[in-house]
């Protein structure tokens, strides 16, 4: 059987850098995937939104998340999330991000994380028993040629120092978009005898990652 691998050739990372209008949400569909109304929203396929303002029980799994763009008509998206027998409500809204590609991204990696576990053993246990609770998402690292000019590497170290939680989107060559909020921990610089300058930078993810 041929090999249906991805190849990570032609992968594109990118960080949040600004925003567009928000745009209302009229209505929500609830299933896999999650169907939004929003009129003649001007979105497409692969766009980057922030959610906000959904209500009801679950709304969190919406509000304050980056999700991906798909499925557009002109006054409807989807996002890739199963809803289904969940309790959220519009209206909100949906603001797109605006991405600055990083340049001379040589090597990612991560999504290293995992759930907690919860010690539920009680005097009854023949065994140890667990559950577990919430995932941590880890983190996500990308080995850089540096470039000082470069308006992805100056996002980077600037958003370094400042701290601010930011939005990041890496895109596969197969048109899979994977979205998800973190900080910039660590942005260094190192080189060495007939090498170019090179740059380490470690992302402590926030909160879910979608499109994975």
């Amino acid at each position: 059987m041929a090999s249906t691998a991805i190849s990570a050739q032609g992968s594109v990372v990118a960080i949040g850098t600004g925003s567009g209008s928000a745009k209302t949400i009229t209505a929500i569909a609830l299933g896999n995937p999650t169907i939004l109304t929003s009129t003649a929203h001007g979105f497409a396929n692969g766009d980057v939104v922030t959610l906000a303002g959904l209500t009801g029980a679950d709304a969190s799994l919406l509000n304050g998340q980056t999700w991906s763009v798909r499925n557009i008509t002109t006054n409807t998206f989807a996002v890739q999330l199963d809803t289904t027998g969940r309790t959220i409500t519009a209206a909100g809204t949906a603001t797109s991000v605006t991405f600055t590609s990083i340049a001379n991204v040589r090597t990612f990696s991560g999504f290293d994380g995992s759930a907690s576990e919860i010690d539920v053993t009680n005097l009854e246990s023949v065994a140890k028993e667990f559950r577990l609770g919430l995932v941590d998402p880890g983190n996500f690292t990308l080995e850089l040629d540096y470039d000082s000019a470069n308006a992805g590497h100056i996002a980077l170290r600037a958003k370094q120092v400042s701290g601010v939680l930011s939005s990041f989107k890496l895109t596969l060559p197969n048109a899979t978009v994977v979205t998800f909020s973190g900080y910039v921990k660590k942005f260094s610089l190192g080189g060495g005898v007939d090498e170019v300058a090179k740059t380490s930078v470690e992302l402590r993810i926030s909160g879910a990652i979608t499109g994975l």
